[in-house]
């Protein structure tokens, strides 16, 4: 259902039984981890223009890899990451959720 390097990949499905019979598949929720027990490869400082996609691509080599580094900053909007020139930013080292 999702690509193998989606922060959904590793989530567990379930299954609704509605009330006329039918079966509803879904993804559990994911919960949030907690930013600073995420092992840090390092931190960046953000520079005019960078995007989180931008960021993660620079850092992991991978710009979809974004939700890895707001998972390391404990940020739900990935904007607020790069919203302000000079801020530092936790690099996460890189996680494999696949391999828990």
């Amino acid at each position: 259902m999702f690509d193998h390097n989606s922060r959904y990949h590793a989530v567990g499905d379930a299954e609704y039984l509605a009330p006329d019979g039918r079966r509803i598949k879904f993804k559990k929720r994911r919960f949030l981890p907690q930013g600073e027990r995420l092992g840090l490869f390092g931190e960046e400082t953000v520079q005019i223009g960078d995007r989180p996609d931008t960021v993660a691509a620079r850092t992991l080599g991978d710009p979809l890899q974004y939700w890895q580094i707001c998972d390391a900053n404990n940020a739900m909007n990935p904007f607020a990451l790069t919203g302000e020139i000079g801020a530092r930013v936790r690099i996460p080292a890189p996680y494999f959720p696949e391999l828990d």
